[in-house]
């Protein structure tokens, strides 16, 4: 039986950066905190840990004194920097350059719509922490909306600045834009009344999708592998399954059942952008071992 792994598979490029900027601190010798799990994967986690990274909340970071924190991909909003110097933390800031550069932008409209009396509007998941980040950067006034059953929300007769979470869908952002322009064109607004969408979508992420259904459909059982709270991960399995029904969901090798392999002649192991690629790799080596052992039964 042929396994492959998914080439596309595996941590984006914030997530790489974030991870190795912990791993040096901590060969280092350095105690390092990290507010919040550095990425959705409990197994990557626990190996991290195991060298010496702890993780804290927001309530131990207002307890916490003369220590270095790492600030995880996702960013964070300005008050955490604000506390973090107060208790003089060092801040070790993994931000990844494109959340970076996105909080950058939702500032500077945020500015711009105090003098018109705009409103930023953020296409994204409540209480997610880089939409934490986000709504911080206009000091927690955007609105937050994840579907356009959501756009009611919004004054549509005053200026509206769109932004969107960089792990969105594209089809999802469109979506929105079409709905506010409808609703723009059903009350006449005028041209004059601003209406600014900025595709701030995570291209390196959302072409995950299309290539992961291309994937799943030229094998013959999937073995999609994520952490429980990635919710990259529940999105791409889900892909995942509409191109294969015969997809199954793992979070370690010892969630693997042999019986899903009786008969079969390719298995594709893929994950979410959270997955490390050691993980798929041991997922692998035990799809290969379990199906070597069934074949001596």
């Amino acid at each position: 039986m042929i396994v492959e792994i998914d080439p596309n598979s595996g941590f984006c490029y914030g997530v790489v950066r974030a991870i190795h900027m912990a791993e040096n601190e901590l060969h280092s010798g350095y105690t390092l905190f990290s507010l919040g799990d550095i990425v959705h994967n409990e197994p990557e986690v626990a190996r991290l840990t195991r060298i010496g990274m702890r993780t804290i909340n927001h309530c131990d970071l207002q307890q916490l004194h003369n220590a270095k924190v790492l600030i995880r991909a996702h960013g964070e909003p300005p008050e955490t920097y604000r506390i973090a110097a107060g208790n003089n933390i060092s801040v070790v800031d993994a931000t990844c350059p494109v959340v970076l550069n996105l909080q950058k932008k939702v500032h500077r409209a945020y500015l711009e719509s105090q003098e018109n009396n705009g409103q930023i509007v953020i296409y994204g998941k409540p209480r997610h922490a880089e939409v934490n980040g986000l709504v911080g950067q206009t000091e927690n006034t955007a609105i937050v909306i994840n579907s356009v059953d959501e756009i009611g929300q919004i004054d549509i007769e005053r200026p509206v600045y769109l932004f969107a979470q960089t792990t969105m869908t594209i089809d999802g952002l469109q979506c929105i834009r079409a709905a506010i322009e409808q609703k723009r064109n059903e009350q006449y607004i005028v041209d004059s009344v601003p209406f600014q969408v900025n595709d701030t979508v995570c291209r390196h992420v959302s072409n995950r999708g299309p290539q992961l259904f291309e994937f799943a459909s030229r094998h013959d059982v999937v073995i999609f592998v994520s952490g429980k709270k990635s919710s990259n991960g529940k999105a791409l399995y889900e892909v995942c399954l509409k191109a294969n029904p015969r997809t199954y969901l793992v979070t370690t090798p010892g969630d693997i059942d042999r019986k899903w392999f009786n008969g079969e002649s390719t298995v594709g192991v893929c994950g979410a952008t959270s997955t490390p690629r050691w993980l798929m790799e041991e997922v692998s080596d035990k799809i290969r071992v379990d199906t070597i052992t069934s074949e001596k039964l």
